[in-house]
């Protein structure tokens, strides 16, 4: 047996030694996880088949209830509680299937197949949940105070194609990021409605095409306009994101919203308490994107105009107008209709 080497390659020895144990534990603790992530995959496949099965089964039975002829008068009124009272129950487990595969790996959607291919986007935990969909609103945030700073600074302190050119594509890039990101919080359980995420697309083409539009005259008439329409775009949704995120903790903490509802560049039915001061901002912001359209309209009859980009960016801005405008319109009528009906029954 050699004796241990004296000074300082004995302590290294010595800690080698130490080394080596701990790295037996890791060892351990690694292949326990991996059998454990093992079972994980195994219950995932099982919970995402038998709830794809019972579904299947459900939209069977709605379909029956759906087709069911008349009753016979002496059972008519039981039996059409007892198709009303199953009708609400095959509802109710359609929102719970709904919160449980918020948990379970999913197919992305076409969109984030293109962007990311079929990576696994669900996140497992309720913090994980809750802290990208922070991520998320904070991101929204601060991007809106640069934007007001950038259209503030290119519409009074700088008229230069160049930095026109870098405020788009901005825009751009933020609002393609938007579209990611809340793919990605659809498939974790967020219930973002239709419109709020389809005008994120449009104004995406919209940026993109004010990207490539080149400096001239049609150009610089429209400049000014749109700079201030952006500004004032960024302000309202400045303060909709600042209120709404208050709104929301409120309404969360007394149970009244799901934890992954998002704050959204419009108007929803769970804002009617607090929020309505902002009704006259968006249906003011509203207007503005049917002035922008017609304005573009009148330009592309002018003889000197040549560029494409005058009518596609007219298009844009109009289908903007009509879908915030109705659906706005929609959320407010039905309000007013569902407190007239509360009013009639007291």
């Amino acid at each position: 047996m050699h004796p241990s080497p004296p000074g300082p390659l004995d302590d290294c020895l010595r800690d080698w030694e130490n080394l080596q144990q701990d790295f037996q534990s890791i060892q351990e603790a690694h292949r326990l996880y991996r059998l454990k992530l093992e079972e994980l995959t195994k219950l995932q496949n099982n919970c995402t088949s038998s709830i794809g099965r019972q579904k299947k089964q459900l939209q069977e039975l709605g379909l029956v209830l759906r087709k069911l002829g008349p009753v016979p008068t002496p059972w008519a009124r039981g039996a059409k509680e007892a198709v009303q009272e199953l009708e609400n129950q095959i509802k109710e487990r359609q929102g719970l299937f709904f919160d449980m595969e918020a948990y379970l790996p999913k197919k992305n959607g076409l969109y984030l197949s293109l962007v990311l291919g079929n990576v696994n986007v669900t996140l497992l935990s309720k913090q994980a949940k809750f802290a990208y969909k922070d991520e998320y609103e904070k991101f929204k945030l601060y991007l809106t105070i640069i934007l007001i700073l950038i259209s503030f600074t290119c519409r009074f302190l700088l008229n230069s194609r160049v930095t026109d050119a870098a405020f788009n594509f901005l825009l751009v890039w933020y609002y393609c990021t938007l579209t990611i990101r809340e793919s990605i919080l659809i498939n974790n359980g967020s219930r973002i409605k239709g419109w709020w995420v389809f005008h994120h697309y449009v104004s995406t083409f919209l940026s993109g095409v004010m990207l490539t539009w080149p400096d001239g005259l049609m150009y610089q008439k429209f400049r000014n306009q749109f700079l201030s329409f952006s500004m004032y775009q960024s302000f309202v949704q400045f303060l909709q994101y600042y209120y709404q995120s208050g709104c929301l903790y409120r309404l969360r903490a007394l149970g009244e919203r799901h934890t992954m509802d998002l704050t959204v560049e419009g108007f929803q039915s769970w804002m009617w308490r607090g929020l309505t001061f902002l009704l006259p901002f968006l249906f003011f912001g509203h207007f503005w994107q049917l002035f922008n359209a017609l304005t573009l309209f009148n330009l592309a009859r002018d003889p000197q105009c040549k560029e494409w980009q005058v009518l596609m960016c007219g298009f844009p801005f109009l289908l903007l107008f009509l879908g915030n405008f109705f659906t706005t319109l929609r959320v407010v009528h039905q309000k007013f209709h569902s407190q007239w009906h509360r009013s009639k029954k007291e």
